[in-house]
């Protein structure tokens, strides 16, 4: 699994799992799969219109050769970064440096797709995909985008949380910890691991926020003075009580 870190305007390191070369693939199909339909359909209720005058024909066909050609464009500068493809596949098409992509970077990516996916059939865009670190083709390289998964695997499990201090003598502070989903404890064992990683005031308003909603969620009514020793408290609870 290949992750991609991305500091925003407000000085936050936000963690993405990229996505693997079986879901660009798999998306890259479905468009394939959708442009296929849509252009028979459009073949099946205009066609016959169209057809009618040699002039509106060629015109027609251009039309539909347009439809091919600038769909995943389109697709990705009206939809955020995701074609119907990537929908589906919950993936999306964002910049490595943390602002938003604009209409450049996605044309750029989509200049290169003749050379990364037509012309080599696929082959330059899987190698590369494949083995840089950012899971980049020539297009992202160009363009300094990624396509990050927009709900990561559970790569983390209880095991991991096992190795946070649990001894047989901690007595829990917060009973109502057990009452904590499994992905809840690995966002805020996450959201420690990168305000310690990078120790900076936005990660310090993170873990004020972060615990102010875990407060309400275990209906905790005293109030920390230290929010990260207060979340480190609720993990560890979470992991004795629910062990």
């Amino acid at each position: 699994m290949k992750t991609i870190e991305i500091k925003t305007s407000q000085n936050v390191v936000l963690q993405y799992e990229l996505a693997e070369l079986r879901d660009r693939i798999l998306a890259f199909v479905l468009d394939l799969v959708c442009l296929v339909v849509g252009i028979s359909l459009l073949n099946v209720i205009l066609g016959p219109v169209f057809y009618s005058s040699e002039v509106l024909g060629a015109f027609f066909l251009v039309f539909l050769a347009c439809v091919f050609i600038f769909y995943s464009l389109f697709f990705e500068v009206v939809n955020n970064g995701q074609s119907i493809g990537k929908m589906a596949l919950r993936i999306r098409v964002i910049k490595t440096q943390g602002d938003k992509a604009t209409f450049s970077d996605y044309a750029a990516r989509w200049v290169f797709r003749m050379v990364d996916i037509y012309f080599s059939l696929g082959c330059v865009a899987s190698m590369l995909v494949s083995s840089s670190a950012k899971a980049q083709r020539i297009g992202d390289i160009v363009a300094n985008t990624a396509v990050i998964k927009l709900i990561p695997k559970m790569n983390i499990n209880l095991n991991d949380l096992m190795t946070i201090r649990s001894r047989e003598s901690y007595e829990p502070k917060f009973l109502t910890a057990r009452n904590l989903r499994e992905e809840e404890a690995l966002l805020i064992k996450s959201a420690l691991e990168r305000a310690k990683k990078h120790d900076n005031q936005a990660h310090r308003q993170t873990l004020r926020l972060l615990s102010d909603k875990v407060m309400r969620l275990l209906d905790i009514q005293e109030h920390p003075r230290d929010p990260q020793e207060f979340l480190i408290t609720v993990l560890n609870d979470y992991v004795v009580l629910t062990r």
